[in-house]
């Protein structure tokens, strides 16, 4: 499955609007788990998480740092998977599910 774009935001700040924005998003991890974004938006982040932290430098005048964490959702149960098959589909194989990777 490819990626799947669910929000992107870019802007310039000063460094104190940015280190305001990552205690707001600790803050959120710390509570309920759930990162808010856009308008209406929330993603709730798993218990265990990979992270990955980049620091490279672009030029010689640009450095980036960027955060990353990602996780595995279970795999969501249709309306389709929960129907009792058919005679036609008793003799099918099972499919299986893939599971999602959002990122943040």
């Amino acid at each position: 499955m490819a990626d799947m774009d669910i929000y992107e935001d870019a802007r310039t700040v000063s460094r104190s609007d940015l280190a305001a924005w990552l205690r707001q998003l600790a803050n959120q991890l710390e509570s309920d788990g759930r990162l808010f974004y856009g308008a209406a938006g929330a993603v709730t982040v798993a218990d265990t998480v990979r992270c990955e932290l980049e620091i490279e430098r672009e030029s010689e005048t640009e450095v980036s740092v960027e955060i990353e964490f990602s996780w595995t959702e279970p795999a969501r149960v249709t309306v389709a998977d929960e129907e009792e098959p058919s005679k036609d589909d008793e003799a099918a194989e099972p499919t299986e599910t893939a599971e999602a990777t959002p990122e943040a």
